[in-house]
């Protein structure tokens, strides 16, 4: 079978690059190797988070933001230091630039929703909220390119796994390799990899759209950078094993250039799924600022990196401790203020698009799937006794690290910085500076209180797990989307876009992200590339 354009991934760079090219008239064969029912590959399990500059949102809820002060972010976060960084600086200040500018006039007119309060995402590293939740999180997010795929002319293939980019005299011609057997295994759950023909497709382009390697410990331990620390031990997962990084190396036999292996984004707020879905299936904790952040020796943790301040700086941080997890220490006032789950399937009001469900998270007491987590996750701690939660803590690791006089002592000193309205605690005075936001007012920040006030209790401890999670380096792409080789060339007929170009460039984010940047960076880089293919 021959088409147009071969696009390798079913995930939301693959179905925007093919919206693209439908839109523009082309014929599409769009492969993934997962069955049907994986359709939007870690989009459909996402949170729905998009990173928007001067929105009409954040002017609503008095937010002064400009193109100026994102890029003045987004330099100051990504750290572009290498000679390999020109391609992904472009990307970066062309994604500031679609994020300033029409990427909420374009989605809106896809029919996509967001809602109404911001978010402030990485606190230490955005200037102000830009956290925008798509209304319907990560389906709602699919939906019009979905709709897109299945109207126009595209040919889909799943259960079809690429093993070769195939070229001829030097420009790619298509793509070999096995057809998988059928599989009614449920989204996101391990798939069977019984081989059951051959398949070879051709077209003179083909678009690398398969996503990162979060999926695949073995790598990301491999590539794991020095200046974090040691990989951790023991991981959980965010992302299914089918997230294993297969295409960028089939990519980087064809002549690809593969550049920053070693820039990941890996959460540090991570906890074990009490109803897992796939192996070592993990959810990130979205704090609010107020916890108490221990490490596995009782240690707090710098004002600098409190609870959503930092990401891979507190990794960093954590990762010197020698240990593989850390705590939360908090109060049932504050989780249920302030613990939001990442993912679709654990919000499910606003993936559903329900008024009245939302409205619902204002009122007292936490959202169903918060408190689902405290009844029955294995990282949760609760008691009414500082004694009783350090012992209960004690319990969950192979031996005592935690001395209770010690614990003690780091909660009451933090309790007596409450006697007076000013303090030198600077995550006390970091949460009053917060709640002058008044979307943290009214959902994301709990007013100050003792941790050990009993009207604010049952008192509650969360062991949390490194995460994995993106890939932020990739294969190399102009702003094209066009894979370039080790010279800098591009390789004639192959491009990438979404986590396998790391979001465009080979590293948009540079060494850090701004949070948002996940998903915008998947719409930007398939549109590029879909309209640059049907441009050209």
């Amino acid at each position: 079978m021959t088409a147009d354009v071969i696009v390798v991934g079913a995930g939301l760079a693959g179905l925007v690059a093919t919206a693209e090219l439908v839109d523009a008239g082309h014929h599409v064969l769009l492969l993934d190797q997962e069955p049907e029912q994986s359709l939007g590959g870690q989009a459909f399990w996402s949170f729905g988070g998009l990173f928007l500059v001067d929105s009409p949102e954040q002017r609503r809820m008095g937010i002064r933001d400009s193109r100026e002060l994102a890029w003045q972010d987004w330099l100051g976060n990504a750290g572009f230091d290498r000679p390999e960084d020109d391609w992904p600086r472009r990307w970066a200040e062309a994604y500031v630039d679609f994020a300033a500018g029409e990427k909420r006039a374009w989605l809106r007119q896809l029919g996509v929703k967001l809602f109404p309060i911001v978010g402030w995402a990485e606190r230490a590293n955005n200037s102000v909220p830009r956290f925008h939740i798509t209304w319907g999180t990560g389906p709602g997010l699919l939906a019009p390119f979905v709709a897109k795929m299945r109207a126009g002319k595209v040919t889909v293939k799943f259960r079809h796994r690429v093993d070769e980019i195939v070229r001829s005299n030097g420009t790619v011609s298509g793509v070999r390799g096995k057809v998988l057997e059928p599989s009614g295994a449920e989204r996101g759950t391990a798939t069977s990899r019984t081989v059951v023909a051959d398949f070879e497709l051709s077209a003179p382009v083909v678009v690398v759209t398969s996503g990162g390697i979060g999926g695949n410990h073995d790598l990301v331990r491999r590539n794991w950078p020095e200046r974090l620390g040691t990989p951790p031990t023991q991981m959980i997962s965010g992302v299914p094993a089918h997230v294993d990084g297969r295409m960028i190396d089939i990519a980087a036999a064809a002549g690809g250039a593969v550049i920053n292996p070693d820039r990941m984004w890996h959460y540090v707020e991570g906890v074990q799924n009490w109803n897992p879905i796939w192996d070592a299936h993990g959810i990130r904790i979205l704090p609010g600022p107020s916890s108490i952040w221990l490490d596995a020796l009782g240690r707090r943790l710098p004002a600098e990196l409190s609870p959503g301040f930092d990401t891979l700086g507190t990794l960093a941080h954590l990762r010197s401790t020698g240990y593989d997890h850390s705590w939360f220490v908090l109060t049932q006032k504050i989780i249920e203020k302030e613990f939001a789950l990442s993912g679709s399937e654990q919000n499910p009001d606003l993936t559903a698009r329900s008024v009245r469900q939302v409205l619902g998270r204002i009122r007292a007491g936490a959202p169903a799937p918060v408190e689902a987590f405290k009844n029955h996750g294995a990282d949760f701690v609760v008691a009414s006794d500082l004694d009783d939660l350090v012992n209960g803590m004690n319990a969950l690791t192979e031996t005592p690290l935690l001395d209770p006089a010690d614990v003690r002592r780091v909660v009451e000193a933090r309790d007596r910085q409450l006697d007076n309205p000013f303090t030198k605690d600077l995550q006390l005075a970091a949460i009053r500076n917060f709640r002058n936001y008044r979307g943290d007012r009214l959902m994301r920040t709990a007013p100050p209180h003792r941790i050990l006030d009993a009207e604010a209790g049952p008192l509650i401890a969360v062991r949390l797990h490194v995460l994995t999670r993106k890939t932020l380096g990739g294969l190399h792409t102009d702003l094209d989307g066009r894979v370039l080789d080790a010279t800098g060339q591009p390789v004639p007929g192959l491009y990438a876009a979404g986590e396998a170009s790391g979001f465009g460039g080979g590293g948009m984010h540079g060494y850090r992200a701004l949070e948002g940047t996940f998903l915008g960076g998947c719409l930007f880089s398939g549109r590029q590339a879909g309209r640059a293919i049907a441009k050209n």
